[in-house]
């Protein structure tokens, strides 16, 4: 048996920690040059589309949900990479990508220079981002849920979107202090411009962290890789093959938490700067901001919860939470006046979105063995997240636009109640899982071990059925 890492032999907490914060910087930088594009979209607008054009709104919307339609061709390409090679490289790379292109978009002459160019970059630059952000979102996922150490995974991995969120809280804060220091025309002109570079210069920080924080996956299974003992790492055969029904199910735990995410912590943002434009821009600037950092700190929250009551029963929770609220969310933030009423229902829907969000990485990592968990759990993230989370705000803005706004308030509420299903009767709170119990999970399942020597990747975990945990084993006929 082979161990992966010096945490599976000697599982400390500071160690633990010390991963956690190196692995969770790239994804903060990552993220923040995500929802940049999002907070100063309203400034930006005029650089790439003239001032006469009716539909430029919804076109630079429609070009952040475009991106997303390259999150599972960079979640398949990194995710087979970071099984291969390792998570640490991956992360690296899928981060420098990420800032470069964000280097780009700041360098970008505006239309009226270039014309029609100015949009063919923006896309193209767009679509690589998308690229390295489906790589960023399922390896530092992963890492960070491997080098979690049992017992305390819930609240550790949380981070991973302590730092997703504190990427918006950033680009939140970056507006703030422009709107505080600078004319409106002043970042439309070049303040923008700014913000994007921001993360680009960020992730040279980053680049250092990441030359010392630990590789999660064992020096045996990269081994067996270089030399061409292990083809099922990684492999989108063995995924599909031995794995589709964990891989559905991820998809299917996806699918509601990301179209509430982008429903709540995007869209609801964006209806209320739209609500306190004009004169009151600044106030619905600092809802946002503080909003965001309420969920940003509810996130170790919920994830410390999840140690004690279980990861099932905060998804529950969010289910519900999401199928009764999305209307009146949708329905009243935008008739909002008052600024603490706005803040208040903001809040609202940060609370109940937390119980997914603080322990999503968590839940995914745990469907799938070692060898095939980066390319497992990212690829089916990137495929819900294509399909219902970054569409959900161009399909908001085009519902507003026709007028069809209870039409997007069903959409959201049917998404999450399937999800919901699929909380209450395919998961479980407590029992055997990958991530907790690699060895005793290929016992169980050795036809989906996917290791021809019966190799084990991580050390078994003594306690690990004392460790709430989502169990795949009710979509595997074999194991009721």
């Amino acid at each position: 048996m082979s161990v992966s890492t010096t945490t599976a032999t000697s599982p400390t907490i500071r160690r633990s920690i010390s991963n956690t914060l190196k692995g969770s910087a790239g994804n903060l930088v990552e993220w923040y040059d995500v929802y940049v594009y999002s907070v100063f979209l309203s400034f930006f607008e005029s650089q790439f589309f003239s001032a006469d054009e009716q539909n430029s709104t919804l076109y630079i919307w429609a070009i952040f949900a475009v991106t997303f339609v390259m999150r599972p061709i960079g979640s398949w390409y990194f995710g087979r990479f970071a099984d291969r090679h390792g998570r640490r490289l991956a992360l690296t790379i899928s981060v420098s990508l990420m800032a470069a292109c964000s280097m780009v978009i700041a360098l970008t002459p505006s239309a009226e220079l270039i014309g029609a160019w100015a949009v063919v970059i923006l896309v193209f630059v767009r679509l690589l981002q998308g690229f390295a952000t489906g790589g960023e979102y399922g390896t530092s996922a992963t890492y960070m849920s491997e080098t979690a150490i049992a017992g305390r995974r819930g609240f550790l991995s949380s981070f991973h979107y302590v730092t997703l969120v504190g990427g918006h809280v950033l680009a939140q804060f970056t507006l703030l202090i422009m709107m505080l220091t600078m004319t409106h025309d002043q970042i439309a002109s070049w303040g923008w411009r700014v913000a994007f570079a921001i993360g680009g210069v960020g992730a040279l920080l980053v680049l250092w962290l990441r030359r010392t924080m630990d590789e999660s996956l064992g020096e045996s299974t990269l081994a067996a890789v270089r030399s061409g003992q292990s083809v099922e790492s990684g492999s989108m055969r063995e995924l599909l093959r031995f794995h589709w029904k964990p891989l559905l199910l991820c998809f299917l735990v996806t699918a509601g938490g990301t179209v509430a995410f982008y429903t709540y912590s995007v869209t609801g943002p964006g209806i209320v700067k739209s609500a306190f434009s004009g004169g009151d821009a600044l106030a619905g600037t600092v809802i946002n901001l503080i909003a965001l950092t309420i969920l940003m700190l509810l996130q170790p929250l919920g994830g410390w919860l999840s140690d004690i009551v279980g990861r099932k029963t905060l998804l529950v929770f969010f289910g519900v939470g999401g199928v009764l609220y999305t209307g009146f969310f949708i329905t009243a933030l935008p008739a909002q006046q008052n600024p603490l009423v706005a803040f208040a229902i903001l809040v609202g829907g940060f609370v109940i979105l937390t119980g997914y969000t603080s322990i999503n990485a968590v839940v995914k990592a745990q469907l799938f063995p070692t060898h095939i968990r980066a390319l497992g759990l990212g690829l089916g993230y990137a495929l819900a997240n294509s399909v219902f989370g970054g569409t959900a705000p161009m399909l908001y803005q085009a519902a507003g636009d026709a007028g069809h706004v209870p039409w997007f308030i069903g959409y959201v509420t049917v998404v999450i109640a399937v999800s919901l299903i699929v909380y209450v009767f395919f998961l479980k709170n407590r029992g055997p899982n990958w991530l907790d119990d690699e060895q005793g999970m290929r016992a169980r399942f050795p036809e989906r071990g996917g290791r021809p020597h019966g190799e084990t990747t991580f050390a078994p975990v003594a306690d690990a059925a004392a460790v709430p945990a989502t169990d795949a084993s009710e979509l595997l006929p074999e194991a009721r």
